[in-house]
């Protein structure tokens, strides 16, 4: 059987490039399971907290972790590639597989001791509330 390879004349810039960003591993082929991605992330605010969902399907509640530390929110998590035991032939893998991490810098008003998560239907939602600005107090003087 012969192999039909595809001619991608930025093939090594693109490597060197995800190796300098940190986005793929260093001497390991970039199979189905091994690409490198990260999931998909809405932030948002309201005037009580922070938001961040992220999209993360097909990967279990038990498989991602979320940490708060030093004022960076980071979640981290891994999406399983399981070959076909059968007699199935695989003809296209467009899916990103393997582990993935994203991190954000936590806002100066965010309470990390706070921090909240849930996850449901492959979304997960992380709560950061707001501390509660103290307003300046206003005394009146009488004058003499």
């Amino acid at each position: 059987m012969s192999t039909i390879t595809t001619w991608h004349p930025f093939r090594e810039f693109d490597a060197l490039t995800q190796r300098l960003l940190g986005l793929a591993p260093v001497g390991k082929c970039e199979t189905a399971s091994q690409k490198p991605w990260a999931p998909s992330v809405d932030i948002t605010e309201t005037d009580a907290a922070y938001t961040v969902t992220a999209d993360l399907p097909e990967v279990p509640k038990d498989a991602v972790k979320v940490t708060v530390e030093e004022g960076v929110l980071t979640v981290r998590g891994e999406r399983k590639w399981e070959k076909k035991t059968d007699d199935t032939k695989v003809h296209l893998v467009e899916r990103s597989y393997g582990s993935f991490a994203r991190s954000f810098r936590l806002p100066e008003d965010a309470a990390p001791d706070k921090v909240e998560a849930t996850y449901k239907d492959g979304v997960l939602t992380v709560v950061l509330p707001k501390v509660e600005q103290k307003k300046p107090a206003q005394i009146e003087v009488k004058i003499v």
